[in-house]
């Protein structure tokens, strides 16, 4: 061969190399991060929108390789919803790809106790995935739709058990519904509803699991000191014994909506509602947040004792007086009271 051939080949050569390179380089081009981010996909976006996620989230070092890739993908046929996980060492053909496979990565959703109504239920579920309260909320207060998981509008913070679940974040509606009721159905192992049945026979009242974390609610509501609790817990079961009303404050705030009232009035009590349990006798109609496991348990293992009366310490340490006869009681409130004047709260 020639040298002028030679020299040729060499030229071609050199030229398919530094393309194979190149395109080597472009196929591996990833992304300017030092740590690992996320990008959430949903119903309302378009490749368009999630190319400006992907730049401006993850600083691409090759910004055209999204639309090339999405084009040799058929990325805006195949587009995903979900939380989708980009490490620094991803490449952005990994990363459309997982995306066009639905390869997302599960986010936490947070059930916290103390949420009380059912628009304060979804709107803080909605916090961690993709629905939207509005369509939560819709589905907590329609009773039909509820009927079919065995709840009503008043029982239905009885499904939540608090805890943290990892979960897809674009799920729908009926998986979160699906998930939840699967959950509640691991929390009431058989320990747990065998409990049920001693409950009832101590209190003289059916207790279904709904009923007892309706209980648990108001036992939550009455103290944060979980040492209290069993003993709140039977001071109350002791009331429904002897047909005596509940009298629970935080009932009368639920009634009211009234959550940050902090001296309960005569005239607060005459609030007519279910949850009234001044007015009402037994338990209201269902649970007046979501309690803690710790308030669940405190009921399914509550102390035996014969106080009927109690009331807040007049320390405000958050803790209780406990009473069997209303004289007793009567001093109790009193010191309480005093202490409430002192410090002008009315």
């Amino acid at each position: 061969m020639s040298k002028q051939g030679t020299k040729a080949v060499s030229i071609i050569c050199g030229v398919v190399a530094l393309i194979l390179i190149c395109g080597a380089a472009f196929y591996k081009s990833g992304f300017k991060i030092d740590k690992t981010v996320y990008i959430y996909i949903d119903n309302d976006d378009n490749l368009d929108s999630v190319r400006s996620k992907v730049v401006s989230t993850c600083n691409p070092q090759i910004p055209a390789s999204f639309d090339a890739f999405a084009t040799v993908l058929s990325l805006n046929e195949e587009l995903r919803t979900g939380k989708y996980e980009i490490s620094p060492d991803i490449s952005m053909f990994s990363l459309l790809r997982n995306i066009r496979n639905h390869y997302q990565v599960p986010v936490k959703l947070v059930i916290g106790s103390g949420t009380r109504t059912n628009e304060d239920i979804a709107g803080k579920l909605s916090r961690n995935i993709m629905l939207d309260s509005t369509a939560i909320v819709s589905l907590l207060n329609d009773e039909g739709k509820l009927e079919k998981y065995g709840y009503n509008v008043n029982t239905i913070p009885a499904l939540f058990i608090p805890n943290t679940y990892e979960v897809w974040w674009d799920m729908s509606i009926e998986g979160l519904m699906e998930r939840m009721i699967k959950e509640n159905n691991n929390f009431w192992n058989e320990e747990r509803t065998a409990k049920l049945k001693e409950v009832s026979e101590y209190s003289g009242t059916q207790f279904t699991k709904e009923r007892l974390i309706t209980m648990a609610s108001i036992v939550d509501s009455e103290t944060a000191n979980n040492g209290e609790k069993p003993t709140i817990a039977a001071l109350y079961l002791n009331r429904l014994k002897i047909h005596m009303p509940l009298q629970s404050d935080p009932t009368v705030k639920y009634a009211l909506k009234e959550f940050g009232l902090r001296r309960i009035l005569h005239e607060h009590l005459e609030v007519e509602s279910p949850y009234n349990t001044y007015k009402k006798q037994g338990l209201p109609p269902g649970p007046i947040c979501i309690p803690s496991i710790s308030s669940i348990d405190a009921v399914l293992n509550h102390a035996h004792n014969d106080y009927i009366y109690m009331c807040a310490k007049e320390d405000f340490s958050g803790t209780h007086n406990f009473a069997v006869s209303y004289n007793e009681h009567l001093k109790n409130a009193k010191r309480y009271t005093d202490a409430l004047n002192k410090r002008n709260i009315h």
